[in-house]
């Protein structure tokens, strides 16, 4: 009878020569899949040009309005609309808006809130002026008006 011999100077390595490959990989499926608008604009968007600017700390604590003519004139006519959240609301909703909206945030951040309007410059000022009466009542009081451009003078 014959002897086996039994190996025992065996090497278990994994090869890493794919690995740059698979991350990259993975780095552009990511890259690709992500989006970067969090809503759908469904109101026009002309905004007036600036003279002061500021610059903000925490723009986590920022939650969005605009205000314009619906882009579907059809379904929802021609007066300004308010849009929140991917969602065409009205002022009496802004109240039930901005408690979602402080909702989100941590109990310690709830009166930091602030709301930026972004408001077409064609809608008159009676609609801004509700809008600005129901923030007030939800006490949301931090209130910002976005803009394009500097005006140069």
């Amino acid at each position: 009878m014959s002897k086996f011999k039994k190996k025992t100077n065996t090497s278990q390595s994994i090869p890493t020569s794919a690995l740059p490959d698979i991350i990259f990989m993975l780095l552009f499926f990511f890259m690709v899949t992500t989006v970067l608008r969090e809503s759908d604009i469904l109101v026009e968007q002309k905004l007036p040009q600036m003279t002061q600017l500021q610059k903000l700390e925490k723009k986590t604590l920022i939650s969005y309005l605009y205000v314009g003519k619906p882009k579907n004139t059809a379904l929802y006519g021609t007066e300004p609309r308010i849009q929140a959240n991917d969602v065409l609301i009205g002022t009496k909703d802004i109240l039930l808006w901005v408690n979602q909206e402080k909702d989100k945030l941590s109990e310690a951040e709830r009166d930091q809130i602030t709301v930026s309007m972004k408001v077409d410059k064609e809608v008159k000022m009676g609609p801004i002026s509700d809008i600005q009466f129901e923030l007030r009542e939800a006490d949301a009081r931090k209130l910002l008006y976005a803009s394009t451009g500097r005006i140069e003078n």
